[in-house]
């Protein structure tokens, strides 16, 4: 039984429910801020491949569509079994993409073609070291290739986030390049998750990251998509504070690497929108939006037409 799967983690969700409520109407938190408050009591995630391992040689389909701009995509995040991480682990894969339908339906109305996605958390920060010192925790790729083989076999689209600890998202994103290589597979950075050399995950520092490593990983996500003649991909960039993304105006995307910057903080919508603003007054030119909806810690979730009237519209949105 992995650690996130404990039944001490269930419990975690109702921590999280009283957090909110001493909250009142405090600072808008960020999209796994309440993870930090678990880190220490989940500890690392016991997995075959935590800390070691690389992700295998796959065989992708080449026929699934890419990250096409013209569309709505709205997603279902979270990591495979782990309801704590997010609404995706609630259920398994099948029924988690009947819910995905479900809940892009209710999109249906804004005038764009709407794409059910998932977005996966592929690796999991961590408040121990492992093995590696990275504190992140790594897992095989035979881990997500369900989760992307029903994707691919109900035209979903398929993000996978990257929660480095002490790694780099370049270093990590090459390590999950046999899932890239998958034509409707796109990447997300989480700079929350993104702490310096003698700093750790949950230690009390909302991560960062510079705009130059941003730009890495583009160009190493470009290579990929060229290498293996896909569609054009989608870059994420989850957000919820200024000093998350530092040097943000180097950014740019490419003509196969959709640059997407999603606002992920949470609380009222004021605070939201509030975080939105910031969010949107330094895009790079070219960059795309996102927006982030929480069933536990928003208050109340936003509605479809609460979430699509932001302005610039929301190319993506997904559901923690």
């Amino acid at each position: 039984m992995s650690d996130i799967d404990h039944p001490r983690s269930v419990q975690r969700r109702f921590d999280r429910r009283r957090l909110i409520a001493l909250l009142g109407g405090g600072a808008l938190l960020g999209a796994a801020a309440t993870q930090r408050l678990f880190a220490a009591d989940i500890g690392p995630i016991t997995s075959p491949a935590t800390a070691t391992a690389r992700a295998v040689r796959l065989d992708p389909p080449r026929a699934q569509g890419g990250f096409d701009p013209r569309n709505l995509h709205v997603a279902l995040y979270g990591h495979p079994g782990s309801a704590v991480l997010g609404v995706l682990g609630e259920q398994p894969v099948g029924p988690a993409a009947d819910r995905a339908f479900a809940v892009a339906g209710r999109y249906a109305g804004f005038g764009r073609p709407v794409v059910p996605t998932f977005e996966i958390i592929t690796t999991v920060a961590s408040s121990s070291a492992g093995a590696d010192g990275d504190y992140s925790n790594e897992f095989p790729a035979s881990t997500f290739v369900p989760w992307i083989d029903e994707a691919a076999r109900r035209g979903m689209h398929v993000i996978c986030d990257l929660q480095p600890g002490r790694a780099t998202f370049p270093s990590q994103a090459r390590e999950i390049e046999s899932l890239l290589a998958y034509s409707h597979v796109s990447l997300a950075l989480d700079p929350e998750w993104r702490v310096g050399p003698t700093e750790r995950p949950g230690g009390g520092r909302i991560g960062t990251v510079d705009g130059s490593e941003v730009n890495e990983t583009i160009a190493y996500l470009d290579s990929v998509v060229r290498r293996y003649g896909l569609p054009q991909k989608a870059l994420v960039v989850h957000q919820f504070t200024p000093s998350m993304v530092t040097n943000k105006a180097v950014i740019r995307g490419t003509a196969n690497v959709i640059v997407l910057f999603q606002m992920d903080g949470f609380g009222t919508l004021d605070l939201k929108l509030g975080s939105w603003s910031r969010m949107i007054a330094d895009l790079p030119p070219g960059a795309l939006v996102g927006w982030k909806n929480f069933y536990d810690e928003d208050r109340p979730t936003p509605t479809p037409a609460q979430t699509m009237a932001v302005r610039p519209t929301p190319t993506y949105v997904s559901y923690h």
